[in-house]
């Protein structure tokens, strides 16, 4: 039987391929948004799809897919237990607290009077957060009483757009200065002042609930490990200039000596815990205590090829080059 592959420019699909190729395991590509996917699922024991949370085809069909093929049986990459709280912080929240990982204290509400309430009476700074949103997009920290409660009108009234383009600009520019970027994503920022994108279309405003995190400060990283099964490889992401944001920054480290031992253990029990395939932690250090900000399935492959090793379930050290892609089309053929 072979592994159905959904096939893009982006995400892991090239390197999945690859690997099939390479180690002769039998694979196809299809579509998932055409009618008779299932017809061409019929001689496939597995489908791989690394699907985008800015994707408006995605954000429709992709986890509805995936997870109605899991319930026939076949075996899908990310499954249920991967993949259904991707991009979506609130959904986090309650999954971290339900197996106690350690979490900065977070705030969710569906009411504005239990929001204004709240912000009354507690103290600032705070960090606001949507729902949605990867690489430090629609976080940012909230040092007054004041702009919480305009926040709060404005989520429970009109909504909050889920991207900001003028902040994006912002960042593409930053972006191209350091070199981590090209005009041509400078432009597309400029047009996305003018025109919005087909994800605000069919995403529309956030509204209805508002979520603030307790702001942990004099952090100048995060830390991401991302565990695979019984592997896991880690970076460490420096803030940018003037900000408290290491998630999309472009500044990062490699090196073994920037993980703690501890740090990686922790992540390992939290995805058992999850039962998931493959998930991103991003920590921050509360004093000398890790916090989970964030969880993740995807991540952007680029950025991982310069790690320097990889660590086992048993915490040993596997130094050189590796890969993580291959890892997860071997879960699809056991």
């Amino acid at each position: 039987m072979k592994i159905a592959i959904h096939n893009s420019p982006s995400g892991f699909h090239p390197r999945w391929i690859s690997y099939c190729e390479e180690n002769n395991i039998p694979w196809k590509k299809v579509n998932c948004y055409e009618n008779d996917i299932i017809d061409q699922l019929s001689d496939c024991s597995a489908l791989m799809w690394h699907f985008s949370h800015i994707s408006p085809k995605d954000i429709l069909i992709a986890k509805q897919l995936l997870f109605s093929l899991e319930q026939s049986g076949i075996s899908v990459f990310p499954n249920f237990n991967t993949a259904w709280h991707f991009d979506d912080k609130v959904g986090q929240k309650y999954l971290l607290e339900s197996i106690g990982a350690p979490l900065p204290n977070t705030y969710v509400f569906f009411s504005r009077q239990e929001a204004k309430s709240w912000a009354i009476n507690t103290n600032f700074p705070k960090v606001f957060k949507l729902r949605n949103g990867a690489g430090s997009s629609n976080v940012k920290i909230v040092n007054r009483k004041s702009i919480a409660l305009k926040l709060i009108k404005k989520a429970f009234r009109r909504g909050i757009k889920p991207f900001n383009a003028w902040a994006k600009l912002k960042e593409r520019w930053r972006k191209f200065l350091i070199g981590k970027s090209n005009f041509g994503d400078v432009i597309k920022g400029v047009i996305r002042l003018v025109y919005s994108n087909k994800y605000i279309q069919t995403t529309g405003r956030e509204k209805g609930y508002i979520y603030f995190q307790d702001y942990i400060p004099n952090n100048d990283h995060d830390i991401r490990v991302i565990v695979i099964g019984d592997k896991a490889f880690a970076i460490k992401r420096l803030v940018r200039k003037n900000d408290f944001r290491a998630s999309g920054s472009g500044y990062v480290h490699y090196e073994k000596k920037n993980f703690r031992e501890s740090t990686i253990e922790l992540a390992f029990n939290m995805a058992s815990k999850l039962n998931s395939q493959c998930i991103a932690f991003d920590f921050i250090n509360d004093k000398e205590e890790p916090k989970v900000v964030e969880i993740s399935f995807g991540f952007i492959k680029e950025v991982y090829d310069p790690c320097t090793g990889f660590w086992d379930r048993q915490l040993r050290w596997h130094d050189g080059s590796f890969n993580p892609y291959g890892w997860m089309v071997d879960m699809m053929t056991r």
